[in-house]
């Protein structure tokens, strides 16, 4: 990595103000439905994300005091700072579910104007609201003065190709009192497809007084350090690039530091969070799908996840899951250094290590 990269990367690794909040530095978590609960947000900030975010929390279900929905909420006592993410289209109820928000603990609040999902643009809410300028202004007016911590966005680039009015969407954001917009390189029609166009993340940037974060494609160091090059973005938010990959903030931040030993070590405390946090049932249902990810890419990974799918009491998903991660870094680390024996022109090492 070239010297301009290296001096990005620690850029990254500088304290953030967000209003009156402050991120120990500029990696974020963001939020995914289904997955940025209390126990993943807490590994994330064990490998050093500065700010997480909860999944899409629904203002509606809010108000209506839904235990689930407060359960989901419900920041956990050291993961601060921590933002909670809510979606509606009422800015009325917005406001009071923000107000719930911050009592609860919340050290943000970030407005969803993103989600692609079709039940979610179908209410009205997410990035559909990308075509309701004045409504999503609204909204943020209305919650900006119902709390006293900051106001935060995500959007998208727009509808559709035909329809990219990130730039002026964020204007009115910021003209509204939002204290950050975070911008995912994508439009609605896209959904999670083809490349983020960070060049344009680049045109809100530029447009705006307030911070922009960028989002998507941002994979590992290099992609961090060429994201912030074309952005000019004042941090980076990482979402399912950090999905079995928990330790990819510090990845970034510090070099390739995580060793197989801290990685079995945090899949299995992220089972017993699960398990203790849901309970055996519930939990054995969502730690599945988390013990997957793990898995992808390691020795043998296809026969371990067949074998997931059939467990039905979580003691055996942990047995399994030891078994299997203790196994299959040690071959995975065997076949490395083979390759490097076999290979050790400095060209094909750095392909390796690219690849892994």
């Amino acid at each position: 990595m070239d010297e301009n990269n290296v001096d990005k990367i620690k850029f990254l690794d500088t304290p953030f103000q967000i209003g009156e909040a402050e991120s120990p530095n500029r990696l974020m978590l963001a939020p995914m439905a289904g997955i940025t609960d209390a126990p993943f947000r807490a590994l994330a900030r064990r490998f050093r994300a500065g700010l997480v975010v909860t999944e899409m929390i629904s203002a509606q279900a809010v108000v209506y005091k839904n235990r689930k929905t407060l359960k989901m909420a419900q920041p956990w006592r050291d993961e601060h700072p921590v933002a909670i993410q809510l979606f509606g289209h009422d800015p009325g109820i917005m406001a009071r579910a923000a107000m719930e928000m911050e009592s609860l603990g919340a050290d943000l609040i970030d407005i969803n104007m993103g989600c692609p999902q079709r039940k979610i643009v179908k209410a009205g809410s997410g990035a559909a609201l990308m075509k309701e300028p004045g409504l999503a202004a609204n909204i943020v007016e209305s919650v900006r003065q119902a709390v006293t911590i900051p106001v935060t966005v995500k959007i998208r680039l727009g509808w559709d190709d035909s329809s990219h009015n990130c730039v002026e969407f964020a204007r009115q954001m910021e003209r509204a009192g939002a204290c950050l917009v975070v911008v995912h390189g994508r439009t609605r029609s896209q959904m999670f497809s083809g490349r983020a166009d960070w060049k344009e993340i680049r045109s809100v940037k530029e447009a705006l007084k307030i911070p922009v974060v960028a989002n998507g494609d941002v994979t590992d160091i290099r992609s961090a350090a060429a994201c912030l090059k074309t952005t000019g973005a004042d941090a980076l938010m990482i979402g399912r690039a950090s999905l079995g990959r928990p330790w990819i903030f510090q990845e970034i931040l510090e070099g390739d530091t995580v060793t197989p030993e801290e990685k079995i070590r945090c899949i299995l405390d992220h089972l017993g969070m699960i398990e203790e946090h849901y309970g055996p049932v519930t939990g054995l249902i969502l730690a599945k799908k988390h013990v997957c990810w793990y898995s992808q890419g390691l020795p043998h990974g296809a026969k371990f996840r067949q074998q997931v799918h059939r467990l039905t009491e979580f003691s055996r998903l942990k047995e399994l899951t030891a078994h299997f991660f203790e196994r299959a870094y040690d071959q995975s680390v065997l076949h490395s250094l083979s390759i490097s024996m076999l290979d050790n022109s400095a060209s094909a090492v750095s392909s390796c290590l690219s690849a892994s």
